[in-house]
């Protein structure tokens, strides 16, 4: 009954999403504006609280760095191997095996079961320092854009959720935020940040929901590339046993990065990789991805709620 419980308000706000695209209810205008206003300003509140509040240690350098690497390395991974799951997508399909999309999709997931974390949030630094700073440039160059270097580095710094988290880190760090909580406009910040970010993970559910769709055409290609991002996350896994006993050992943390990598390529990774595609097929069969993905990571994350939460 725990399970089911943690379980069905999941399900359901992401049946809703679902059934109200397959109804017509919300329309994908409607759809578009809910998510810009989840994904370009309420979420990045989220993130910047969670960063505020976040307890870094020595150990989470170690785990940034350590997710930093996988992905770079997934990137050379998708090189060598995307090919093989299908050769007309080769020019882009490999940075679909890079970084995750934690905020969107790990975070609620996981929130639904602990609460209160900012354990997946660690994880999207290596995420967020790749996706903003580093995919653009490596793209710039392989699609040959006219993007001259002053504009990009002002898309990076102009990203929302980029400034959510330097100004949670800065805030975090230089001890800010504890500060700030000790005025008497701490319960005020609170309560707002609280209210700001009360329809998020319910939202985003229900915006998953609405996407999930499949196209038949590429459903062959998606299925290995699909196979090999999973056994790759899979072995990144395996890592974090090997490399972080005593953190893994702890239940609450051993949740986040079961969950986390088993979650879909990240939403914010598909306009970076856009200039990438050759027509319009290139971003159905991105979007096709992400949508398929997503039956692993609820799968995945029914079998952690039954089994370890």
């Amino acid at each position: 009954m725990a399970a089911l419980t943690t379980l069905f308000p999941v399900f359901f706000m992401l049946a809703l999403g679902f059934i109200s695209r397959v109804k017509g209810w919300i329309s994908p205008e409607q759809k578009a504006g809910a998510n810009t206003i989840i994904f370009k300003i309420l979420f990045p509140i989220l993130v910047f609280n969670l960063m505020c509040t976040a307890r870094f240690e020595i150990s989470h350098i170690q785990i940034i760095l350590y997710v930093f690497v996988i992905y770079v390395l997934a990137l050379i991974v998708g090189k060598l191997l995307a090919p093989i799951a299908g050769k007309q997508y080769a020019h882009f399909s490999p940075y679909l095996l890079t970084a995750v999309e934690g905020g969107n999709v790990a975070l609620p997931l996981y929130l639904s079961i602990v609460g209160t974390s900012s354990n997946t949030v660690i994880f999207d630094i290596a995420g967020t320092v790749l996706c903003f700073i580093i995919f653009p440039i490596l793209v710039a160059k392989e699609a040959s854009t006219s993007s001259s270097p002053k504009e990009m580095i002002k898309d990076i710094l102009t990203n929302s959720f980029v400034i959510a988290v330097i100004l949670g880190l800065a805030l975090n760090l230089t001890g800010g935020y504890a500060w700030l909580m000790n005025l008497a406009l701490g319960e005020m910040i609170t309560k707002t940040l609280s209210q700001a970010t009360a329809p998020i993970v319910s939202m985003i559910l229900f915006i998953l929901g609405y996407d999930l769709k499949v196209d038949r055409k590429t459903i062959v290609p998606i299925l290995k590339l699909m196979s090999i991002k999973f056994v790759y996350y899979a072995l990144v896994i395996v890592g974090f046993f090997i490399l972080f006993p005593a953190q893994m050992s702890d239940k609450t943390f051993m949740m986040a990065p079961i969950i986390y990598f088993m979650c879909p390529t990240g939403f914010g990774l598909m306009p970076v990789i856009a200039p990438l595609y050759k027509n319009e097929e290139d971003a159905a069969f991105t979007s096709a991805f992400v949508s398929m993905f997503m039956i692993v990571t609820l799968i995945v994350y029914t079998l952690v709620v039954i089994f370890i939460a």
